[in-house]
C-alpha cells in the first residue's frame, strides 16, 4: 500500500504509512523572527500527536522550540546527535518529551516503522551563534512504502547511494527569502536529485509559506514559483516520476506510478 503525505508548508509534512504517523520539521505558528507565514493556514491541533517527529537539523524554522512544546507529552523525537547539547531549550523539552539523538546510518523502530538517518549536505548549526557542529541529517520512513524526507540540503556526489532506493521523495525546492545560499536545493537543483533518487513520486516542499516582513513586493516570485518549476523540470528529466505540486494541507497517497 501507498504511503499518504499531507504538506503543512515549509518542511511540515505528516507521512502515514503501515498505520503510524510521522511528523517532520514541526513549524506551527504564524511568525518566526522576521518571517511571517503568507499562505495556508497553520497545522491543526491534531498533528500534535504522531508515533514520532522528525527533526532534520538544528535551525530555528526546522526545530522550533515553540512548536516541539505542543507536541503530545511522551512523543518519541528523533533530532540531531549533540542537538540537546547545542540548544538549551531542548533539553528543557526533554522532561516531556521523548528525544532520541541519531546519527547517519543510525535505525529506530516506530511501531510498524523503521526510521533511519541519512545525510544531508546542509550547515547544521544553530544559527546564528551556534558555535557547536550538529550534522544536518535526512530520515528514510522504512513502512509498506519508503518516504525520503530530505530536511534541508544541496547536491551531494553520492546522494543516492547514501539515501538508498525509495519510493518517495519529500524534497526541499526553495526558502524563505529571494536568494539560497549553499546547502539548499533550487528547483533545478532539486529536480536533479531526483533524477539520482529515481524515486516513484515526489512531493515539493519548503518554499510558498514563510516570506520576510516588509518583502512581499520583491521578487515574489521567488515565493511562488519554486513548486511549479520544480515539477516542470521534473517533467523533462524524469518524466516516469509522479510529482505531487500540493497545497497547503493537501493530502497525496504516493509511492504510486504515474
Amino acid at each position: 500500500m501507498p504511503a499518504e503525505v499531507t504538506w503543512w508548508g515549509h518542511a511540515t509534512a505528516v507521512v502515514r504509512d503501515a498505520g503510524a504517523t510521522v511528523l517532520t520539521d514541526p513549524l506551527l505558528v504564524p511568525r518566526l523572527g522576521h518571517l511571517r507565514r503568507r499562505r495556508g493556514v497553520l497545522p491543526p491541533p491534531s498533528v500534535t500527536a504522531p508515533d514520532a517527529v522528525l527533526v532534520s537539523h538544528l535551525h530555528a524554522d526546522h526545530l522550533h522550540l515553540g512548536s516541539l512544546a505542543r507536541l503530545t507529552a511522551g512523543t518519541r523525537v528523533l533530532v540531531p546527535h549533540g542537538a540537546p547539547d547545542a540548544v538549551r531549550g531542548l533539553r528543557r523539552l526533554a522532561t516531556r518529551l521523548d528525544l532520541l539523538e541519531v546519527a547517519v546510518g543510525d535505525e529506530v523502530a516506530v511501531g510498524p516503522l523503521r526510521i533511519r538517518a541519512v545525510p544531508a549536505a546542509h550547515d547544521g548549526r544553530r544559527l546564528p551563534y551556534g558555535r557547536r557542529r550538529t550534522p544536518a541529517l535526512g530520515y528514510v520512513v522504512h513502512g509498506e512504502s519508503r518516504t525520503y524526507f530530505a530536511g534541508d540540503t544541496g547536491l551531494f556526489a553520492d546522494m543516492a547511494e547514501a539515501v538508498g532506493p525509495v519510493d518517495t521523495a519529500l524534497l526541499p525546492v526553495g526558502g524563505w527569502g529571494p536568494f539560497l545560499g549553499p546547502g539548499h536545493l533550487d528547483a533545478r537543483r532539486a529536480a536533479q536529485a531526483l533524477e539520482r533518487l529515481a524515486p516513484r513520486s515526489a512531493v515539493p516542499v519548503h518554499y510558498g509559506t514563510y516570506w520576510p516582513i516588509g518583502m512581499d513586493a520583491v521578487r515574489p516570485h521567488e515565493f511562488h514559483a519554486p513548486g511549479d518549476e520544480f515539477a516542470r523540470l521534473a517533467g523533462r528529466l524524469v518524466p516516469w516520476v509522479r510529482v505531487h505540486r500540493l497545497t497547503h494541507g493537501e493530502t497525496a497517497r504516493t509511492g504510486t506510478a504515474g
